[in-house]
């Protein structure tokens, strides 16, 4: 049953969201989701260790480590002057959007087996990211990733994912641990180590059955980063079917309804660009990270598909603008004292604006401003978001990839609840309002003068 708030198209739009979700157990699974769906819009697959032939009115995208995409659309219109836009105020911008495709998890070592004591075999982790430990027990677990395997001369990455429930992390009964409920801290090495036999599978099996699942020899399995995957079925729920709740909502969440905002934009007078960051969970400094050199180097690279020098690249960045897509808190109904009194997001209320003084956010008063134009200029509800005043927040991608890629940035995300926990809920409405609101966003062609004005054309 649906609500008067709840409409069919909020609950096609969640329901897709879910789809999605289980089609991303990991976040090489994310990049290669992100891909299909591109290719099935007509982007095109440019490598990065290929040249590239770029055309105004063209579509594209490319990968870098399997795990990070960004997608452009060159407007048919893009950098041509005209009596409104002449080019001696800048050749052409880009507007774009930023997520990430991972999220807290538990990661296999290398040496991936732990034996005993007696006849169970558990396996060897460690923690990806800030995830809430305790959420993580006594759930059904599998795994997910990629595996490098030997094929004659040639080593190749291959996609893996267990569509079996293989794992669980159990909790110690409470008759040997009486003080649980007054506080549990998980020892990380000790508490949780995922079982995954009890006697019937003797050392080896994990490298055994990820090479069963790939077809191939043991010995031919060279190396793999694979992460446990909650089980844990994604749904629609409620009386009045407000709630979605999923594994990864942070920031899967973002990276769909920023995909489906690219996907439905129809502006022709800028480049649109769709970026998926992995590694956001763990800081961003890896070779595919916000903070490395992938977005420039292709921001870079589009400029001199299009015919421009440095020059007109680096005033191209001064008109540009990024939406940075990671999801933000809700008010919680149990815990309303965390919350900062003035900014209570509530779910089904809109994207979240994000700030914060210690610039942990990209949001400045310009960047809020021409969003919120945007938004308003279309009727689409928005809120706002700070930390309490006393209590540290987190942090995002925006502020990392400007290190490299220098514009305006506002962050923004979906209200959710118990975020980095193992099962996250947001509102069934947020799905849909964000697309709408990132849509309007890709849809506006900002004429941004350096931080003193923007039109809205």
């Amino acid at each position: 049953m649906a609500s008067d708030i709840i409409t069919k198209e909020d609950l096609t739009a969640a329901e897709s969201l879910i789809k999605f979700i289980d089609s991303c157990p990991s976040m090489f699974h994310t990049a290669m989701t992100l891909s299909e769906r591109l290719e099935q819009a007509g982007y095109v697959y440019l490598p990065e260790g290929s040249a590239w032939t770029i055309e105004r009115g063209g579509s594209y995208y490319t990968r870098r480590n399997n795990s990070s995409v960004i997608a452009w659309h060159v407007g048919a219109q893009a950098a041509q002057a005209t009596a409104e836009k002449p080019c001696a105020a800048a050749p052409y911008h880009f507007q774009l959007t930023a997520s990430h495709g991972d999220s807290p998890t538990f990661k296999v070592k290398s040496v991936g087996e732990l034996e005993g004591p007696q006849g169970y075999l558990r396996l060897n982790v460690e923690a990806y990211g800030g995830m809430i430990d305790y959420t993580w027990f006594d759930r059904p677990l599998s795994l997910a990733g990629r595996v490098l395997v030997r094929t004659g001369a040639r080593v190749e990455s291959r996609l893996f994912s267990l569509d079996r429930d293989i794992a669980i992390i159990p909790s110690l009964a409470i008759h040997m641990n009486r003080d649980v409920n007054n506080g549990f801290a998980p020892n990380r090495a000790r508490d949780l180590c995922p079982l995954i036999s009890a006697g019937a599978l003797p050392a080896g099996s994990l490298d055994q059955m990820v090479a069963d699942e790939l077809g191939v020899d043991v010995a031919d399995v060279l190396a793999r980063d694979l992460f446990l995957v909650n089980r844990q079925r994604s749904c629609v729920w409620g009386v009045a079917d407000e709630f979605v709740s999923a594994p990864k909502l942070d920031d899967l969440a973002c990276a769909y309804t920023s995909l489906e905002a690219m996907l439905a934009q129809t502006n022709e007078h800028d480049v649109s660009l769709f970026a998926c960051f992995d590694n956001e969970e763990v800081g961003s400094g890896t070779k595919q990270g916000a903070m490395s050199t992938f977005l420039r180097d292709t921001l870079v690279r589009v400029n001199e598909g299009l015919g421009f020098d440095e020059e007109d690249y680096r005033r191209a960045l001064a008109a540009s603008m990024l939406v940075s897509c990671d999801n933000a808190h809700a008010l919680h109904p149990n815990r309303p004292d965390c919350a900062d009194e003035g900014a209570r997001p509530m779910l089904n209320g809109g994207l979240v604006i994000k700030e914060a003084a210690n610039q942990h956010y990209c949001t400045d008063a310009f960047s809020r401003a021409a969003l919120v134009a945007v938004l308003e200029n279309v009727q689409v509800p928005y809120q706002a978001f700070a930390n309490r005043s006393d209590m540290a927040g987190g942090s995002t991608l925006g502020n990392l990839s400007n290190i490299q890629a220098s514009m305006h940035a506002v962050d923004v995300g979906l209200p959710q609840l118990a975020m980095h926990s193992s099962f996250e809920t947001t509102g069934v409405r947020d799905v849909a309002l964000a697309i709408q609101a990132l849509t309007a966003f890709y849809n506006a062609d900002l004429q941004i003068s350096e931080a003193d004005s923007v039109v809205l054309a």
